[in-house]
Order: structure tokens, then sequence, then C-alpha cells
């Protein structure tokens, strides 16, 4: 029987006394992660992204000030790192966000994609 805990990992359980029991009766596979990147550009306020970060994503303040900080500085920031059917989910939410009522010459949402997280050989 094989289900998904809550690491996001796959687990593959045999009964015992099965014909098909392997030597280890639980193996973990861990599903690839993905991160959420929200680029910059100049029709977004910091306040628009926090906000956005404290309802979309669950983020304090804080947290949502630091990602504007740093999306503003550095022309991206990582909002979160998951699995790719989440991060999709979320870079879809991003971009159903709607316009900055504070800028009036906003035109839509801010942009973001999804990219593999690099995994260190």
């Amino acid at each position: 029987m094989m289900k998904m805990n809550e690491d996001g990992c796959d687990t593959v359980t045999v009964e015992p006394g099965s014909k098909r029991a392997p030597e280890r009766v639980t193996q973990a596979k861990r599903q690839p992660r993905y991160h959420v990147i929200l680029w910059d550009d100049d029709d977004h306020s910091y306040d628009y992204v926090i906000l956005m970060m404290r309802q979309l994503f669950g983020h304090n303040f804080d947290s949502g000030f630091t990602i504007a900080k740093s999306v503003d500085k550095s022309g991206r920031a990582v909002c979160l790192t998951t699995t790719r059917e989440h991060a999709e989910l979320k870079r879809d939410q991003i971009h159903a966000f709607g316009k900055d009522l504070l800028i009036d010459r906003c035109g839509g949402s801010m942009s973001c994609t999804i990219e593999p997280e690099a995994v260190d050989a």
C-alpha cells in the first residue's frame, strides 16, 4: 500500500506474511522540491506584497516585509519551497491576486514562477 506522509514522502508498506514482502518494510521517497519565485516590478507596493504574503502564505508582517524588501532589492524573492503541485497552486494564486489598488498605473497581479530547488550533489 502506498500513501504520502506529512513530509511529502511516499511511504510503501507491505503487510506481514505477504509473498511480495521486501527486506525493508517501509521505504520513503522524498518528492522533488520547488521554489515559488516572486519577480519585481514598479507597479506594486510593499503593502501589496506584505498583504499577499499574509493572505496566501500565512506569513506574519515581518516575514512579508522581508520578502517585499528582498524582491525590491534583488529583483526576485523565494516565497515558499514546497512540492511541485503546491508550488503551482501558490503561483496561480499570486497570478489571481489582482492589482495593487494603491498604485494607479498597476494593471494586474505580480509575476511569479516556480523552479526546481537546487540539490547539492
